[in-house]
């Protein structure tokens, strides 16, 4: 029999966390937006465009804030997947290559480009990304460069949130940064019922140590992977490409 309707804590910064309750509801769980984490805009940030052949986003996040403070639309976007695609579309960039996956697959794709490139690669996004993708270009013989546009900040759950806990079935997690706010969260508790499930290894490493049913990871770096394992508790739940590691009874 199909699981009934789970509550889902998604903790991902807004505007994504929106979107991605809507997902959940459309799915039939029950989505508590309740993001550990907000995007902060960096006052100092100025975009030099001088050298530049092609942008890269390695988040929705990234494309907001670079179309806030400019109006080029006519360069080159390589995209770490398809929620940032989408937004590097809406913002009205027209040619735009996703990668389809993480920031390796991403760096991947962008040097199989290289001879096409006369100029740099200009990674627009995060104070602290969660991947090192100009020393991945760099090392593929490319020019590159980080800019940081944005910074994301930890926002302490609300109590509310806090008395509710032992009633919430799985916890999304996007990100690495969302990963180590909610093990900060969790830090102390013993939480048996709960099931973490993360985008990518990398957002996986943070939360390893919880004490919780079981942390997963998504068979691949994409929402849509990560969504399809809300119904999978439990080990006939689990396929082999998700690695878990569950609470010991």
């Amino acid at each position: 029999m199909p699981p009934g309707p789970l509550t889902v804590w998604i903790t991902r910064a807004e505007p994504g966390a929106s979107a991605t309750a809507e997902r959940v509801a459309a799915m039939g769980h029950r989505p508590l937006v309740a993001p550990l984490l907000r995007i902060e805009p960096l006052a100092e940030a100025e975009i030099d465009l001088a050298g530049v052949a092609a942008l890269a986003f390695t988040s929705a996040n990234g494309v907001r804030a670079f179309a806030q403070l400019n109006p080029r639309r006519d360069i080159r976007v390589f995209s770490v997947g398809a929620g940032t695609t989408a937004a590097a579309k809406a913002a009205g960039f027209k040619a735009v290559l996703s990668a389809e996956g993480d920031v390796g697959a991403l760096a991947g794709r962008i040097a199989a480009r290289k001879a096409e490139l006369r100029g740099a690669v200009l990674h627009a996004g995060a104070a602290e990304p969660a991947g090192d993708l100009v020393g991945a270009l760099i090392a593929e013989g490319m020019t590159a460069r980080g800019l940081a546009l944005y910074d994301s900040v930890f926002e302490p759950p609300a109590p509310e949130v806090l008395g509710q806990l032992d009633g919430i079935d799985v916890v999304l997690l996007h990100s690495p940064k969302a990963a180590k706010a909610l093990a900060r969260v969790l830090r102390g508790k013993t939480m048996p019922g709960l099931r973490l499930l993360c985008l990518s290894p990398a957002v996986a490493k943070p939360v390893a140590r919880t004490k919780v049913r079981e942390v997963v990871r998504a068979p691949f770096p994409i929402e849509a992977a990560l969504l399809n394992l809300i119904g999978r508790g439990g080990t006939s739940g689990t396929t082999p490409a998700a690695a878990t590691r569950r609470l010991k009874s």
